[in-house]
């Protein structure tokens, strides 16, 4: 259910709804009836043109047995006794959670002949305030170890290369993503989106720096330096092996453009291959909200960076620009 608008008698609610193979649909509820009716027929004949593969959920025992749920998306024409390579996605937040909408970049992805896999690490809503509060104390910890228990049930299928895997997110998925990169080299390639690398000018430079202190005992970082670089995943850039595209809006104020430019630095330093992009005039949600030719650049630079590393990988950088 997205957005929502009560009638004047407070009786009748319209609201937007939208499934992972429907990008939306306008419905009416009554309260007096308890009944909905579908409003809308959008995007009909689109839906009759495209194939869109379907979601499934698994629940997993992670660390000490806690239960993670997670969903894989299998290519389109997906083939059971073909291997795949696999694309692990990072939610932002850390409170959001991932569920069942439309998510258009999963669905082209797997238009790509790719396994589209996400999870709800500890950290985010929807599981109870427990789960959302693991977190707190340290970016890093069981929602990585989480995220990995995730990637360890995925890449037993069948059907998925676990020889050639990749990873992505953006804002706190991107923080994960550099952090998954600093503490593993299983991900033959990775893209952080509108990402954090040092927690330290984050906090800043960033218009969230009271809400990053929730996270690290309501501290600012001269009063626990120690705990904020600890937690940044600049620190562990010396470990990292994986080949790391960053796509950085210029605008983008939850997560400032140097984030991205220290991680790219870094990278090249460390002699990791490694690309930047940068988007002029857009703000922290192009993926979602920016405009459409950039959206389209956007995912397009990420897909194309996955196919270089995840099913390119023999060819040279001249055969793959020809």
């Amino acid at each position: 259910m997205g957005n929502y608008s009560w009638d004047q008698s407070q009786r009748q609610l319209a609201y937007s709804y939208s499934t992972f193979t429907d990008p939306g649909q306008i419905w009416l509820y009554d309260t007096a009836t308890q009944s909905r009716r579908q409003l809308t027929q959008l995007n009909q004949t689109l839906l009759a043109e495209v194939a869109l593969s379907p979601i499934e959920t698994h629940w997993i025992a992670a660390a000490e047995g806690y239960q993670v749920q997670g969903w894989i998306v299998k290519p389109v024409d997906f083939a059971p006794d073909k291997p795949y390579p696999a694309i692990l996605e990072i939610h932002g937040g850390p409170q959001m959670q991932y569920g069942y909408p439309f998510m258009f970049a999963f669905h082209y992805l797997a238009a790509q002949g790719y396994v589209v896999t996400f999870a709800n690490p500890r950290g985010g809503r929807g599981y109870g305030e427990a789960h959302t509060r693991a977190i707190e104390g340290g970016w890093g910890a069981v929602d990585y170890s989480d995220l990995m228990a995730w990637v360890d049930f995925v890449a037993k299928q069948p059907y998925v290369d676990a020889d050639h895997l990749g990873v992505t997110g953006g804002s706190y998925g991107g923080y994960m993503t550099n952090w998954v990169i600093g503490h593993t080299d299983r991900f033959r390639a990775a893209v952080s989106q509108n990402s954090i690398c040092n927690l330290i000018s984050e906090w800043g430079a960033s218009d969230l720096n009271l809400y990053l202190q929730h996270f690290f005992g309501n501290q600012s970082p001269w009063q626990n330096f120690a705990l904020f670089w600890d937690r940044s995943p600049l620190k562990y850039v010396g470990q990292v092996k994986t080949p790391t595209l960053i796509l950085h809006s210029e605008q983008d104020h939850r997560c400032p453009i140097e984030q991205g430019e220290q991680l790219f630095v870094a990278l090249k330093v460390a002699g990791v291959p490694t690309e930047m992009i940068r988007f002029p005039e857009e703000s922290h949600l192009l993926p979602i909200t920016g405009r459409t030719d950039r959206r389209i650049a956007w995912l397009k630079a990420m897909c194309g960076w996955f196919d270089r590393y995840l099913i390119d990988e023999s060819k040279t950088d001249k055969e793959r620009n020809q």
